[in-house]
């Protein structure tokens, strides 16, 4: 099994208590379903600092920026993609980019 990092980027955030409580369900359903494929369940992101050889700038590069990440294991890109589709992440306009890992 190969290790892949999940990126979240976009998305909204619920704006009442109740949706926050089906967004957090959604959440744990996913990761429940996934179970031991879940090697991190990750974190949101705070704030950030981008280091360039020019120097160093508040905020990250690119846009949209991220918010947050899983680690999950799976037998090839194709199938970490597939258990991505139904991310509950993607339910509120955000993307999810999956990166392969290489073992070094």
């Amino acid at each position: 099994m190969t290790n892949f990092v999940l990126i979240y980027t976009g998305g909204g955030m619920p704006e009442s208590e109740e949706k926050v409580a089906e967004v957090m369900a959604a959440w744990g359903a996913w990761y429940e379903n996934l179970g031991a494929a879940i090697v991190d369940g990750g974190n949101p992101f705070g704030a950030s600092k981008s280091v360039t050889d020019k120097g160093v700038s508040d905020g990250p590069i690119g846009s949209p920026p991220a918010t947050g990440y899983t680690i999950i294991s799976a037998d090839s890109l194709d199938a970490a993609v597939a258990k991505v589709q139904n991310h509950p992440h993607l339910q509120y306009g955000g993307q999810v980019s999956v990166y392969e890992t290489f073992q070094m």
